[in-house]
């Protein structure tokens, strides 16, 4: 799948590892919200902020995977953190940066959420199908 990521005159740049904009053409595959679900003990998680964005991020990782797709595909990702403090943003962007931190990272919004008391970070996510 061949994504278009635009460059747009006279806007802001991207501050983190992020696209302002993304397009795509074909299928799309939605990832609902991952929460840091570990597959080992089968439990949430309820570490660090690095450690539950870790966690969430390699799921959003097995199902692209699962589906034919890959992360590199990725166009949109929305972030909630439960806390949304510079602290917390600055821990979720670096493990966020180490799996979208290439040369087309995809377009993102994170969103400050009263999230369930068992875990403190949710994405969603939009990556095109090949």
């Amino acid at each position: 799948m061949k994504t278009s990521h635009r460059t747009i005159l006279d806007c802001p740049p991207a501050l983190g590892p992020y696209s302002l904009a993304v397009s795509t053409a074909g299928p799309l595959l939605f990832v609902s919200g991952m929460t840091p679900w570990d597959p080992t003990t089968g439990k949430i998680e309820r570490g660090s902020i690095t450690e539950q964005t870790r966690l969430v991020l390699e799921n959003i990782r097995r199902i692209a995977e699962g589906s034919g797709a890959n992360l590199a595909n990725t166009v949109s990702c929305r972030v909630y953190l439960s806390n949304l403090s510079s602290e917390n943003f600055q821990e979720m962007n670096a493990v966020y940066a180490e799996y979208f931190g290439g040369d087309h990272p995809p377009a993102r919004a994170t969103v400050g959420a009263q999230l369930p008391g068992a875990f403190d970070v949710e994405i969603e996510c939009v990556i095109a199908l090949e």
